[in-house]
């Protein structure tokens, strides 16, 4: 075995994470959903959610059956919801195939929303399976532990890094090696303020010799990000608050928001046309900032108290629920801020 795997083995034996909800289980689902949940997400945040969702949706055959809608109020506040509809889809093709997951690398890297370092680790903790893994705490490591410069997410470095990760794998000990390195990524090797002195690496380290780990690796080059601008309609009438259903693709695909309107266009005229409701007084909330990989978007919420409304005006995927059931419902975070300001 090399150095480098051995060290990281008896560290992750002497100090890593065994107690984790989704270790200790050979059940390739379980994992699935824990690693689906992992991505671009700390471990604290999605303990209490995977506990939730796995509570609700034990198997594959019970999340295939779900509708989508309480798949996404399970996943709600936990961001990047086309995770949940990738699941969702998954779900069904394994169902389709007679309710077992998959063993095979190549099958399950053809489900959606699996990629290659998430279709590895299943094959790893579900069959052990000797398969590299790449996800953002193994490549910090592996990038400060040979001196790769670039920014990791170019496909020049990544592949050099998937090359590096392949040739360091042990014969045996997968488990504990794999699950040692993104311990290690997680609480010692982190990106600000590393904790040198505990790792086991730090010997042959390059970014810990040459002092290089506040520039290793090197962070996504800077991109001024577009702004967008909304207008959501904050209507209340008789103790209630109006949601209405978003397309299936785009953001936040399915979730249920306050309707929207271009700037400029009369409130009073869109909720008599689209709701058929009288609005007696307007004000408009605070402005939210809310930020998306690509771009950032100003929420401007206008609250709106209804008098009165017209049955059967307002449009199909629209409903009109109590706060607190709004609270509960599939809702983004901005909505969800703004229903606790209410």
């Amino acid at each position: 075995m090399n150095s480098f795997a051995a060290k990281v083995i008896a560290w992750q034996k002497r100090c890593g994470r065994r107690q984790l909800p989704w270790q200790n289980t050979r059940d390739p689902y379980a994992i699935w959903v824990s690693e689906i949940m992992l991505q671009q997400t700390r471990v604290t945040t999605v303990i209490p959610y995977y506990l939730r969702f796995m509570q609700r949706f034990p198997d594959v055959a019970t999340l295939a059956c779900a509708q989508l809608d309480e798949i996404l109020t399970h996943w709600s506040g936990l961001g990047y919801y086309s995770r949940a509809r990738n699941l969702h889809r998954a779900a069904q093709i394994v169902r389709t195939d007679g309710d077992e997951f998959p063993r095979d690398f190549e099958r399950i890297l053809q489900l959606p929303g699996i990629g290659r370092s998430t279709a590895a680790a299943i094959c790893v903790f579900a069959f052990g399976a000797r398969r590299a893994i790449l996800d953002g705490n193994v490549k910090r490591v592996l990038t400060r532990y040979c001196g790769i410069g670039g920014y990791p997410g170019e496909r020049g470095i990544e592949d050099r890094l998937w090359r590096k990760a392949q040739s360091l794998l042990p014969q045996k000990g997968i488990e504990a090696y794999t699950q040692g390195l993104m311990d290690l990524g997680a609480g010692v090797c982190v990106r600000h303020q590393p904790d040198c002195l505990s790792c086991p690496l730090r010997l042959k380290c390059i970014a810990h010799r040459r002092g290089l780990t506040d520039r290793l690796p090197a962070s996504r080059p800077r991109k001024k990000l577009p702004r967008k601008k909304t207008v959501m309609l904050v209507l209340q009438h008789a103790g209630e608050v109006l949601l209405e259903k978003r397309p299936a693709t785009g953001i936040w695909g399915g979730l249920w928001c306050f309707p929207e309107s271009a700037r400029g266009e009369d409130i009073a005229q869109i909720c008599a046309r689209r709701f058929g409701a009288s609005v007696v007084a307007s004000a408009p909330l605070p402005v939210i900032e809310h930020g998306f990989t690509h771009f950032r978007l100003s929420i401007k919420p206008w609250r709106m108290h209804v008098t009165a409304l017209t049955p059967g005006i307002a449009e199909p995927g629209h409903i009109w629920l109590a706060r607190e059931e709004a609270m509960a419902a599939a809702i983004p975070s901005p909505v969800k801020r703004i229903l606790a300001n209410l």
